[in-house]
């Protein structure tokens, strides 16, 4: 639909944004490498069923929990 994003958020609202450009961001060195860490991490069956556990109990998202957990210090990922 154009330059338009339909997101459903984790509360159940639909919201209707505009289709961010990001053609210009220059992602760093640090950027890719902690991606890349989620991603190989989220892949793992014990990380993620770990995680979506927690996702149910809290109505999030695997991805958020792991964004969570990560930033208090207590995540699976950083243990790799």
């Amino acid at each position: 639909m154009g330059d338009v994003v339909f997101r459903l958020l984790p509360t159940g609202e639909q919201q209707i944004i505009k289709l961010p450009d990001m053609s210009n961001v220059k992602w760093s060195k640090a950027q890719k490498a902690h991606r890349q860490r989620f991603k190989r991490a989220m892949a793992e069956p014990k990380a993620q069923s770990v995680y979506e556990k927690m996702a149910v109990k809290k109505h999030k998202r695997p991805f958020d929990m792991a964004v969570s957990d990560y930033f208090k210090g207590n995540d699976l990922i950083s243990k790799k």
